[in-house]
């Protein structure tokens, strides 16, 4: 299929499906082994000429607040944030295509309709949950897709309000899922792909110390 990250390229996968009673297990093995999880399957990039896809993931332990970071918390520390688990609703919908209509206008997922987003979150055989984040008048400004491991949290997808760039909410919740698997003694947030050459993916090598899943299974690469 056509390369989602890069132009002019041609995407190859390796995947299976999830399903039945060893779902969650096999789901937490291969994503250790470097796999991502859309709906009910489980992949990762195979292309015979191109190893730009990295599996990456957070060392939530070793992770420091920066004088940034901590800005950035403090600037959203009065949102309200609830787990609601596998719950699509409209308003969360609204949101998405809100903010992927001007993030990623030239995206697939543009074309999703509502069937479609609940289809996303519904369709996991996972622990998959959405968590929700509110301002103190109870408007939703962002919203994290996540699936749970027993060493972490794999962020699937989020979204947020775009006309909010000063509140930097992209990043706030790669930083409060950092500290949820603190407070719970988790170890890793997985992160997905970094992609060379793609800049939408490139904002995860600011989250360090990063691990990379490769021939010599995860190592720190900063």
């Amino acid at each position: 299929m056509p390369c989602p990250y890069l132009a002019n390229r041609t995407e190859q996968q390796l995947f299976t499906e999830l399903c039945g009673n060893t779902a969650q297990e096999k789901f937490e093995a291969l994503s250790r082994g470097g796999f991502r999880r859309s709906h009910q399957v489980i992949y990762r990039p195979a292309c015979p000429a191109c190893n730009a896809c990295t599996p990456v993931r957070i060392r939530t332990h070793d992770f420091k607040l920066t004088r940034a970071w901590r800005r950035i918390i403090n600037k959203n520390s009065e949102l309200l944030v609830e787990n609601v688990g596998k719950n699509p609703t409209d308003e969360q919908y609204g949101l998405f295509q809100r903010y992927v209509t001007t993030r990623h206008s030239d995206g697939d997922m543009t074309n999703m309709s509502r069937r479609d987003y609940g289809s996303m979150i519904l369709t996991s055989p996972v622990d998959t949950s959405i968590i929700e984040f509110r301002t103190t008048d109870k408007s939703l400004v962002a919203g994290c897709l996540i699936d749970h491991l027993s060493d972490g949290y794999s962020a699937v997808y989020s979204f947020f309000e775009p006309n909010s760039r000063h509140q930097s909410l992209g990043s706030y919740i790669v930083l409060w899922l950092v500290q949820q698997a603190k407070l719970y003694g988790l170890d890793h947030i997985y992160l997905g792909y970094l992609v060379k050459g793609c800049s939408q993916m490139a904002y995860k090598e600011r989250f360090g110390p990063l691990e990379a899943f490769g021939a010599d299974g995860w190592t720190l690469i900063n």
